[in-house]
């Protein structure tokens, strides 16, 4: 493809299709040139490939392997298995004929009740990062693209569609930067996603500061730059500011807009040059046909049953695992036929197959006695989507309060108690105390029964650390009593995230980062420094192999690690070069804004905010019997896993009408919700009737697509 000649052949009309995606998942094609559509889909631990043309919800997918999400394989401390995970996604992604993957979320996990922390790595930039950028490297190699995101200071989904990160630049640049500037130079992604949240009062959409100066200027990024689906405000703005194309598309006002700044040359014709040419550059790398070859689907369940094995973390153990097969068990818990595998929101996937642990159970003949016969309770607990999903963050940090009781109920039958968790994100843990064993899972993708059963009866052996501190209670979270509160999200801990926060102010918390217990029992000589290099030996001192981790911390910050397997009476030097510390002097103060008003109600507001008047709540109603008529219809399906992915699947998008913005709405749905329909919403919830019935009639007049043409 000759870029720079398709760019001189190219009519406005045609650019300003380019930089603007279509049908959900598309890039423009423009056939009179011969430049092809780019397909992309939902990832980041599997293959969210929609069925057919537009959005047709999280449930309308086509089957694929659902791996272990990221808050799982960051506990692995391993990014080999983030690697071979991301190589297998590419095969699928290559045989469904997607050519980029939506992901890996590198956001840093600030506050335990966010949402979406079960597709994001770590607590812990370093972690996050060479996580990260080895599922990049995993898929690139296979030659389908990545588009890292949630760019930047994602970091709570009440308010992201129009939120505020206030911080320091100091906080923002070593803390919440770190991740996607180590994947950007380790990994040389294709694509980074821009977030919907606002960063000191200017939307990552249009930010130069962060998507030019810091991305490109010092960084050195050369791909393409897209928004999260309707995260677009100015698309001139945008443009000029280093964004290349806007996702999902099919917004005739971003064209609009595009053709009358390129008429009035409030945007320079360079800028859209700009971007049009690294779209080029992307489209020409990664569209290639479809693989023909069939799947190995058998092959890659079992790769999803060997990383979870990997990813889980022995938390407790008072002698009671591994079982040896001679206890008789009692087995309790909605989770032992019902796992939870996977979390739910975009990133929902149809799964080739899902083996529960009561699937493997039933197939090795275990059966479950009554607590008068048993010798060990096995509990299967965990967070439903009800409790953890995309779209809002957790009220709380507690398990459901049934599954709290029956804990306490088995706990008190004077039996040996062991837990099994499946959970995205941490819990408090009040009954740590009373029961032997707790084996946490996180969420283990379809093959998570699999991994379950041979941790519990010692055919694997755990190696998993946490990724994450599991705190005590909520309470001692940093900026507890305001996360997720209010629509200004003020970062007023500045660089004192998780365990850099509880290990300075001397906080006890349940479980810290990097904890990880095991069947057998290692010894660690000590960091000894050799110049710039840092030496260990690690011994396994037990009678099981199993691996290690051996993690260099330097000034309470963590600066390198690696894992090594070792069998009984084994010992191994390792040697750590610690990555390079930022020692750079950046400005430590932020200023907080005032709080928006909630009325009027603006193209920004909140769309809970339309509830402030009678004709606002007709309007938010009307947008409401969307999602409760597919939930409706769901529930009428037979059951099985459509019915439940279809109920996800409306559940979720209630909550994205929740939070989501008239202007996010609008370019989040084109066609269907249009810009003046948008602008029709907010004047009529106002008060404003008869301009706001005009705004309906008032069509954006745009040409034809070019594939249309």
């Amino acid at each position: 493809m000759d870029i720079e000649k398709l760019i001189r052949e190219m009519t406005v009309e045609e650019k300003a299709a380019l930089v603007s995606g279509t049908d959900f998942m598309y890039t423009n094609p423009i056939p009179r040139l011969g430049i092809p559509s780019l397909c992309m889909s939902d990832g980041p631990h599997g293959l969210r490939k929609q069925i057919g043309g537009g959005d047709n919800g999280v449930s309308m997918s086509e089957p694929a392997t659902a791996f272990p999400t990221a808050a799982a394989t960051a506990s692995s401390w391993d990014p080999q298995v983030t690697r071979r995970m991301g190589e297998a996604i590419a095969r699928e992604c290559r045989h469904y004929g997607v050519h980029t993957l939506l992901g890996p979320g590198v956001n840093i996990k600030r506050n335990p009740l966010c949402g979406r922390n079960f597709e994001y790595f770590s607590e812990d930039p370093l972690l996050a990062g060479v996580m990260a950028a080895a599922e990049v490297e995993g898929i690139q190699s296979q030659g389908v693209g990545v588009s890292v995101k949630h760019f930047a200071l994602n970091n709570s989904e009440n308010f992201r569609f129009m939120g505020n990160s206030v911080a320091s630049e100091n906080t923002i640049r070593k803390i919440y930067l770190k991740p996607f500037e180590y994947v950007v130079k380790k990994a040389e992604p294709s694509a980074l996603m821009c977030a919907y949240n606002q960063i000191n009062g200017v939307y990552c959409s249009e930010n130069k500061w962060l998507l030019t100066d810091v991305l490109r200027d010092e960084w050195g990024f050369d791909g393409v730059v897209m928004t999260d689906w309707g995260a677009t405000h100015d698309r001139v703005a945008g443009l000029k500011a280093g964004l290349d194309i806007e996702m999902p598309g099919d917004t005739a006002i971003c064209r609009r807009w595009i053709l009358d700044g390129i008429e009035d040359g409030s945007l320079p014709i360079e800028a859209l040059d700009k971007a049009c040419r690294n779209i080029l550059k992307w489209v020409d790398k990664y569209v290639k046909p479809a693989d023909t070859a069939p799947l190995d689907q058998k092959a890659h369940h079992e790769l999803a049953a060997e990383l979870a094995a990997e990813c889980a973390v022995l938390m407790k153990n008072n002698g009671a695992l591994p079982l040896n097969g001679t206890e008789k068990l009692h087995i309790a818990g909605d989770m032992f036929e019902s796992m939870r595998y996977q979390g739910a929101g975009s990133s929902m996937i149809n799964p080739t197959m899902v083996t529960t642990t009561a699937d493997v159970f039933r197939e090795r003949g275990i059966l479950s006695c009554s607590l008068e016969e048993c010798d060990t309770v096995l509990v299967f607990a965990g967070l439903t989507d009800e409790y953890e999903s995309e779209g809002e963050d957790r009220e709380n940090m507690r398990l459901p309060q049934d599954q709290l009781d029956l804990i306490d109920k088995l706990c008190d039958s004077g039996k040996r108690v062991v837990v099994v968790l499946f959970t995205g994100s941490p819990v408090e843990l009040p009954f740590f105390d009373k029961v032997d064993a707790i084996l946490n899972m996180y969420l283990p993708g379809q093959n998570g029964g699999t991994a379950v059963t041979q941790l519990l009866f010692g055919e694997k052996n755990p190696s998993g650390k946490l990724a994450e501190t599991w705190p005590m209670r909520y309470e001692d979270v940093p900026g507890a009593q305001t996360f997720g509160k209010k629509l200004t999200e003020v970062y007023a801990e500045g660089t004192e995230v998780g365990y850099r926060y509880y290990d300075k102010h001397n906080i006890p918390v349940r479980c810290p980062f990097g904890f990880g217990l095991s069947y057998t029992a290692f010894e660690h000589s000590g960091w000894v420094k050799d110049g710039g290099i840092y030496r260990e030996t690690v011994t396994n001192t037990g009678d099981r192999f199993s691996a290690e981790v051996a993690q260099l911390f330097i000034d309470g910050e963590l600066r390198g690690f690696t894992k090594v397997g070792l069998e009984p009476g084994e010992s191994k030097t390792v040697e750590i070069t610690p990555e390079p510390l930022d020692d750079t002097v950046y400005p430590d103060t932020y200023i907080v804004p005032e709080e928006p008003k909630k009325y009027p109600v603006t193209l920004e507001s909140r769309f809970t905010d339309l509830r402030q008047t009678f004709i606002g709540r007709r309007l938010f109603d009307f947008a409401m019997s969307v999602p409760k008529k597919m939930e409706k219809q769901a529930r009428k399906l037979p059951d099985g896993p459509e019915k439940d992915n279809s109920i996800k699947g409306a559940q979720f998008m209630r909550k994205m009408l929740e939070s989501n913005s008239p202007r996010s709405l609008t370019m989040e749905t084109g066609i269907t919700f249009p810009y003046n329909f948008a602008q029709a919403f907010v004047e009529l919830t106002n008060g404003h009737i008869i301009k706001g019935l005009g705004y309906f009639l008032k069509k954006t007049e745009v040409p034809k697509l070019p594939k249309d043409q």
